[in-house]
């Protein structure tokens, strides 16, 4: 499993010298939010700032304070740029100037990389990934492979659980796997917020793992692949047997993904689900006492 952390490491280990641009303040309607940064090598990047005319400003002045390439023309009267030998600061408003139609204004700010600025930029990223919510995917079938690709595109921790040795080959890298016989136990040990994504190749065994994670009370989701007869079959199940209870199986998602769209190809289904888990995830986020550090995980 690789990780936000290591991929930041790597990047530095190869970079040489590097330049931080990072969006020191905003006003109006702009493509990222203060805070927002991205890192500049004489070959490389890692990160945004949103992309666009801006990032291309951005990176042009960082190169030229690492030595990489001449001074660059201002596109706009109103953009202002002051520099020194290690640092420069963009202030650039985002009109049809510069060929983007934001209508707001960003304020950049660039400077050179150092020993100990290095080292601040790993802790932060190792704090901010210590914060990132859990979702949980039990199911390496069609659908959840696919949707383990869609979820590795976001700022979450990712563990996708299986009985099956090989329904696991393929995953991510940035992904952690987990292969047991026991899968609903894995929902026990989860941390308080996290997301649960129940779509495997046993309807008995998806029964058993949506009812330990109803029973918790402090997930942010729980969902379940299936149709009408199959949420239907569970929920009678459910109350009769399991001993729970109508409010516990209201919070039940089930299909994931919603019923907007009718197309059962699993790379639809994904897409779908990965943005109904991610909104839940920001949702739950924001009503929880101590939300600031996810929060600012899912923003980064």
């Amino acid at each position: 499993m690789s990780s936000k952390v290591q991929s930041l490491k790597a990047f530095f280990g190869q970079a040489g010298r590097v330049a931080l641009v990072e969006v020191a303040a905003t006003k109006g309607s702009t493509p990222r939010e203060a805070g927002a940064f991205m890192l500049v090598s004489a070959s490389a990047i890692f990160g945004t700032i949103g992309g666009g005319q801006l990032e291309y400003m951005a990176i042009d002045k960082a190169r030229q304070m690492l030595g990489g390439g001449p001074r660059p023309r201002s596109p706009a009267d109103e953009t202002r740029i002051e520099v020194d030998e290690i640092c420069a600061t963009l202030d650039v408003p985002l009109g049809p100037e510069i060929g983007q139609c934001c209508g707001g204004r960003v304020e950049v700010s660039i400077r050179l990389v150092d020993a100990s600025l290095e080292q601040q930029l790993i802790a932060d990223a190792e704090v901010e990934e210590a914060h990132l919510p859990h979702v949980y995917l039990f199911g390496g079938g069609h659908v959840g492979q696919a949707l383990a690709a869609s979820l590795a595109l976001l700022p979450i921790h990712v563990v996708v659980v299986e009985t099956r040795s090989e329904a696991l080959e393929g995953m991510p890298e940035t992904m952690e796997t987990r292969l047991t016989p026991v899968p609903e136990a894995v929902v026990r040990e989860a941390p308080a917020g996290s997301a649960f994504a129940i779509l495997t190749h046993d309807h008995a065994l998806d029964f058993l793992i949506v009812t330990e994670a109803l029973k918790r009370g402090d997930t942010a989701y729980v969902g379940m692949i299936g149709s009408k007869t199959k949420k239907a079959t569970f929920r009678n199940w459910f109350l009769k047997s399991a001993d729970g209870n109508q409010a516990q199986f209201d919070r039940l998602i089930s299909p994931i993904g919603g019923r907007a769209v009718k197309d059962k190809r699993p790379t639809v289904i994904a897409a779908l689900a990965a943005a109904e888990i991610m909104t839940a995830l920001v949702s739950h986020a924001a009503e929880a006492p101590s939300s600031a550090g996810a929060e600012k995980a899912m923003a980064g």
